[in-house]
């Protein structure tokens, strides 16, 4: 079985992204787009998919309005690409895969997300001590 962490994001993680990712945009402009995702009853973790979006989004207004329908329709899309883009890549080859590699690509994944979030003087991402991923985080 594989853990794969999950952020505990804040607003404050996601007003000091919004102002790092999009320096050229007033920040109620990319907050109003954001801001569409969450309106729905079965939208869930909402400043977790906003985050997601975000990094997606790299920077560019029309990429974050993309990825914020695309998260209104599933926002599990959003949520795979920009946490385990390995794993989504490689999801029809992970049976093939013993569970040492499978783990390596998860963590390889998780890597690259808290770089993301870490970078230009972030205050670094809540992460989950790997001893203490619930059994909701495993994968099989």
């Amino acid at each position: 079985m594989l853990g794969q962490p999950t952020p505990n994001v804040s607003s404050a993680d996601l007003e000091r992204i919004i102002e790092r990712e999009f320096p050229n945009e007033k920040p109620a402009d990319v907050r109003r787009v954001l801001e569409e995702y969450g309106t729905a009853t079965w939208h869930s973790e909402i400043e977790r998919v906003q985050l997601a979006i975000l990094k997606l989004a790299q920077g560019d207004i029309g990429r974050l309005r993309q990825f914020t329908d695309v998260a209104k329709t599933d926002y599990r899309d959003v949520l795979g690409s920009a946490e385990y883009p390995g794993f989504m890549k490689d999801m029809m080859n992970l049976p093939k895969l013993d569970s040492d590699a499978r783990q390596q690509i998860v963590d390889a994944d998780w890597r690259q997300y808290s770089e993301w979030f870490e970078r230009k003087g972030g205050g670094g991402v809540r992460l989950p001590d790997r001893s203490a991923v619930r059994d909701s985080e495993l994968i099989e």
